[in-house]
């Protein structure tokens, strides 16, 4: 079971490539099922540490024989991993019956209520979870992610929430999606799907399901300039660009480079080499101030969030302490200490950042580990999501398995927010407007703090009420909030 990370160096969770080791949990299980499981603790050693879709080889270069496994083995390993390499792992009962879950997806969804965290009345653990293989390829390599619920035939590329109980709008568009070639933008309202007008917060399920998770929709809008469109999308694939926009804006002496970046998923070589002639361009330009939008940023790799830390963290803070990952008890010979190593010419005493409730993992990770170095400014309509630890993907037959394995602190031991990073202003999400509009509210915001000295007022109604706040959790609850150690 190996722990995998972009320096393509390998680190086995249990040391199985060399040893095999059975603990009390793996004399429960059958010798057929042990044999199983050694197979695939072999199988993944043997992963390309840089490409989790490379095909495995005997040495002779060809493929291996195909095994077939039972799924129970399946299931039974997959609790044995959790027993060893879940955090929370001594406070799974020795009564949990892994082969009474559908599957590994249900398993880990299982073992949650067993993350009692001091300080906390309930269970801590809302994101351990498991994908097919062929699932997570496509989702880690940054192919029309939208929601987890994508299947073989894709999505629109379009996520929706309620700006009012009965106002729903387009919150982003993937650039290179079925939705971007319609046309559609960010902020249009959608009065009826599928010639249905009940576009409520009580009714966000049936908006999951026939904007998310079909193949097909009728989708009618009424656009900015007041004028009304329907639009017919098909369900396709698609490669993600996480970066939506960078730009900068000059205000007399105080020139702000402002950054959207929605996913620290997708392909890192490009995705670095996309950071790099970002701030080249700040730097040419003499940026003095950022606006980094993280608002609907549900994570990915610790890698990419470490790079833009690098970028955007003062040079004071070069060779400083960037952040500690640390495991469980058993597993501690693991921890490990990254320090920053400055990039760029970008050197700020403090930054702006837009966020929300879907602002989770690597993107909490990157505020988390500058704070302690400069002074971050958190703008938006709520804390983020509230996720400090993370997982590796765990070869398990046909699946992976995400059993929560380590949480992250920076340099002074600050890494328990399991409620979200609080807000320092509150401003309500700016649906109605476009990226990079200088009247939404959070970026208008951050620009009149940077400007003047002082935070705007929110407008008048604009602040969500919880039924709509409800609505949006439905919305967003497709979204897996992930922090990949690689």
């Amino acid at each position: 079971f190996v722990k995998w990370s972009l320096s393509g160096k390998q680190r086995s969770i249990f040391d199985v490539c060399k040893i095999v080791k059975f603990t009390h949990s793996m004399r429960k299980v059958s010798t057929v099922a042990s044999a199983i499981f050694v197979l695939i603790a072999f199988s993944a050693c043997n992963k390309n540490t840089d490409d989790l879709k490379a095909p495995l080889t005997t040495p002779g270069g060809n493929p291996p024989p195909v095994v077939t496994v039972n799924p129970d083995l399946i299931k039974d390993s997959s609790l044995l991993i959790a027993r060893d390499m879940y955090l929370w792992n001594t406070q799974i009962p020795e009564t949990f019956n892994a082969r009474s879950f559908a599957d590994p997806a249900a398993i880990m969804k299982g073992i949650q209520p067993f993350s009692m965290e001091a300080g906390f009345n309930q269970p801590v653990d809302r994101w351990s979870f498991a994908m097919k293989k062929v699932e997570w390829d496509r989702l880690s390599s940054g192919q029309s992610s939208v929601s987890s619920n994508h299947g073989a035939e894709g999505d629109f590329g379009m996520t929706v929430f309620f700006r009012a109980a009965g106002d729903l709008r387009v919150r982003l568009v993937e650039p290179n999606s079925p939705a971007a070639a319609a046309g559609i933008k960010r902020g249009w309202r959608i009065t009826q799907i599928n010639g249905n007008t009940n576009i409520t917060s009580a009714n966000a399920t049936f908006i999951v399901d026939n904007i998310y998770n079909a193949t097909t929709a009728s989708v009618a809008f009424t656009l900015p300039d007041g004028n009304s469109q329907t639009i017919a999308l098909t369900a396709a694939r698609y490669t993600e660009v996480p970066v939506y926009k960078d730009t900068v804006y000059q205000y007399g002496a105080e020139r702000i480079g402002y950054l959207v970046y929605n996913s620290f998923l997708g392909q890192p070589a490009q995705i670095r080499a996309q950071f790099a002639q970002v701030f080249n361009r700040f730097t040419a330009a003499g940026v003095n101030n950022m606006v980094v939008d993280l608002r609907y940023n549900g994570g990915g790799y610790v890698s990419l969030a470490e790079d833009l830390a690098n970028y955007l963290a003062p040079a004071s803070a070069n060779g400083g302490i960037m952040m500690k990952q640390l495991y469980n008890a058993k597993n501690s010979r693991y921890n490990s200490t990254t320090n920053f190593r400055k990039a760029g010419g970008i050197n700020l005493p403090e930054i702006y950042f837009i966020v929300s409730k879907s602002s989770a993992s690597a993107s909490e990770l990157l505020i988390n580990v500058l704070s302690p170095y400069m002074n971050v400014n958190l703008i938006g309509p709520s804390a983020t999501h509230g996720k400090p630890v993370g997982y590796s993907p765990i070869s398990v037959g046909d699946w992976y398995v995400f059993p929560i394995s380590f949480k992250t602190t920076n340099k002074n031991g600050e890494g328990n927010y399991y409620n979200g990073l609080p807000i320092t202003k509150q401003m309500a999400d700016g649906l109605d407007k476009d990226w990079g509009d200088v009247t939404e509210s959070c970026l208008a915001s951050a620009i009149q703090r940077i400007t003047t000295g002082t935070y705007g007022r929110p407008a008048p109604g604009t602040i969500l009420q919880p039924v709509t706040i409800a609505g949006n959790e439905v919305l967003d609850a497709p979204f897996i909030k992930i922090t990949i150690d690689k």
